[in-house]
């Protein structure tokens, strides 16, 4: 690669309070010579609200594989682009990337910028177990398709978590509830970091009621953060099984690779599964 060649950075931008961008990210857009954005017309709030004047462009779903050529120009020309979406962290549920795989394959540089992503922010605040977690992004808008999506993850024991849009919030938490059950623990997050920011915390059957009770509940963007399914086997009786499924791999694989196996078979602690492997090996 020649040094006349351009960087594309990768910059997340606030999911709403513009308080939150990083400096690095505001000395990034300065400084860029073209910036590309998911909708020019939001970017631009952002970049006037901090006095940034620089050549705005869109890239999105429609159009990604025409500006991923023009960007691929632009770069061999020696320009520094920016690719922001309209909140967040680029390329998580947004467009991009594509575009950053062709231009990755091509051998150019992509620097990331990191900062804000609503998944992270609503995980933080959940009470729920982080160590291992799944994101689905947003659920299908078609009722069958939302409904078969559910029942294939429904005795997913890792936290889930997925993104839903007013429009749907009402008929998304009545179908979680009806194929998750009533007493599933969930999170969910409304306006993160914004003014109406609100949260609520208990069951399916508690949320399904709390959404309805106020119409401005239903409003605005949401993350949904699902407690994973428990087996309903009692602690006996899952110590052991799974020391019965230790055994067994520990006979076939390495202490290390049978630990982690176990992990993702019963969804408990690698480290702790890894100890009592080496226990077993002795």
């Amino acid at each position: 690669m020649t040094t006349t060649q351009g960087t594309i950075y990768i910059v997340a931008t606030p999911i709403g309070n513009l308080g939150d961008i990083s400096k690095r990210a505001l000395d990034t857009l300065n400084e860029v010579d073209i910036i590309f954005a998911e909708d020019t017309r939001n970017t631009r709030k952002l970049l006037t609200h901090y006095g940034i004047q620089q050549k705005l462009y869109s890239l999105h779903e429609h159009n990604e594989a025409e500006k991923t050529q023009d960007i691929i120009q632009l770069l061999n020309q020696g320009k520094n682009i920016a690719l922001v979406s309209d909140a967040g962290t680029p390329l998580i549920s947004d467009p991009g990337y594509r575009m950053v795989k062709e231009v990755s394959k091509q051998g150019y540089t992509i620097s990331p910028i990191p900062g804000a992503s609503a998944i992270i922010t609503a995980l933080s605040i959940a009470g729920l177990p982080t160590e291992r977690f799944t994101f689905e992004g947003f659920l299908p808008s078609k009722p069958s398709a939302r409904r078969m999506l559910l029942e294939q993850n429904k005795q997913e024991k890792r936290t889930q978590v997925y993104y839903e849009s007013s429009h749907r919030i009402v008929n998304s938490v009545n179908d979680i509830c009806e194929i998750y059950g009533k007493s599933r623990e969930v999170v969910l997050a409304r306006e993160l970091t914004k003014l109406y920011e609100d949260i609520f915390r208990g069951t399916l059957e508690q949320l399904c009621d709390w959404i309805v009770d106020k119409p401005v509940r239903q409003k605005g963007e949401f993350v949904l953060v699902l407690q994973g399914y428990i087996v309903e086997n009692s602690d006996d009786e899952n110590d052991i099984s799974t020391h019965k499924l230790l055994k067994i791999l520990v006979d076939e694989l390495p202490v290390k690779q049978a630990a982690g196996l176990a992990a993702k078979i019963t969804g408990k602690a690698k480290n702790t599964l890894y100890k009592q492997a080496l226990e077993i090996k002795k």
